[in-house]
């Protein structure tokens, strides 16, 4: 049996969003060196700000300026930073109730260590020395043994010069994938061009990718079956808007990803179908896969291509559609 492979892998993508007139006037603010919160309807003043009442649902725009310093409710030590995290030295993530806020704000505050950090201490914000209008304007919060800001916010239009109305967040994931036994079988025997499923002893159908147990019986599979190579299109989708730029996603508009039932598997796969103008992709279209290159980056097919046969008949793979 093949040892079970394991590989880094990372999520990520920008996540791209419009902001409406309050969070617009919270993040502008920050870029001026000024924190706006917003009073509901009972008196509450929540920063950072929200555009609906957590209590009643209704709109409220009634924005507020409060002080930028303030006091920890609780804490947590981060010995470790990770990438992107607002310090690269330990640090300490803290919730801050500003001067003249009633909720506590999310940040880093930077502290030589845990002993130096406790509920209730004073801190104020450290502004970044170059600001854009995002959260991270404010660089970290620091310790603070002067005067209290002003205990009651003062009114603020929320009208600033270029005001910010968009911001793109960057979402990125990190993790070490470990296949298990079934897929670590299946994808090593990709590297030898081959198509390898499990087969359910109870109700005796292929699955592929094997999953190392039938999600119809129950049970744990083991028996290897070789199927394919060759496969007919059960349905398709086409694809008309380019993917961002990535290493495998970089293709010109528009092409045609399928459902592929293999010969010899009752699940259909997925892969993407070229050597064949778009518009002429069918169901029932008899394809093989094909790899390009060699090593690891041929392990799985790069496309499917017809193989020239006729198509095959819609009973023999209307249970797979």
């Amino acid at each position: 049996m093949s040892d079970v492979l394991s590989a880094p892998l990372v999520v990520e993508f920008p996540f791209t969003r419009s902001l409406g007139p309050v969070q617009s006037a919270f993040l502008t603010g920050l870029r001026e060196r000024t924190v706006l919160g917003v009073r509901t309807e009972d008196g509450t003043v929540l920063v950072p700000p929200v555009e609906y009442d957590p209590v009643t649902a209704n709109e409220i725009r009634d924005l507020v300026e409060v002080a930028p310093t303030g006091t920890v409710t609780t804490w947590a030590w981060n010995p470790s930073p990770r990438r992107d995290q607002p310090l690269g030295t330990p640090f300490a993530w803290v919730l801050v109730r500003l001067d003249g806020a009633g909720t506590a704000l999310l940040h880093a505050l930077d502290a030589p260590g845990p002993d130096a950090v406790r509920t209730g201490m004073r801190v104020r914000i450290r502004w970044a020395a170059t600001r854009t209008g995002a959260i991270t304007d404010i660089a970290c919060f620091e310790p603070y043994d002067g005067e209290p800001g002003a205990s009651e916010p003062s009114p603020h239009t929320g009208e600033f010069a270029e005001p910010v109305t968009g911001i793109v967040t960057p979402a990125r994931l990190d993790y070490v994938h470990t296949p298990g036994r079934a897929q670590s079988a299946y994808l090593t025997a990709l590297e030898d061009h081959r198509i390898v499923g499990e087969r359910c002893p109870a109700c005796r159908k292929v699955y592929v990718p094997p999953r190392g147990a039938c999600p119809t019986c129950g049970v744990a599979t083991a028996e290897q079956v070789e199927v394919g190579p060759r496969g007919t299109v059960t349905t398709f989708c086409i694809v008309n808007i380019k993917a961002a730029h990535t290493a495998n996603l970089d293709l010109e508009v528009p092409y045609v990803y399928a459902h592929i039932a293999l010969d010899g598997a009752d699940l259909a796969l997925h892969g993407r179908i070229a050597g064949i103008p778009y518009d002429q992709v069918r169901m029932g279209l008899r394809v093989e896969p094909v790899w390009v290159g060699a090593g690891q980056g041929s392990r799985h097919p790069d496309h499917y291509r017809p193989t020239g046969e006729p198509d095959a008949d819609y009973d023999t793979y209307k249970e797979l559609v």
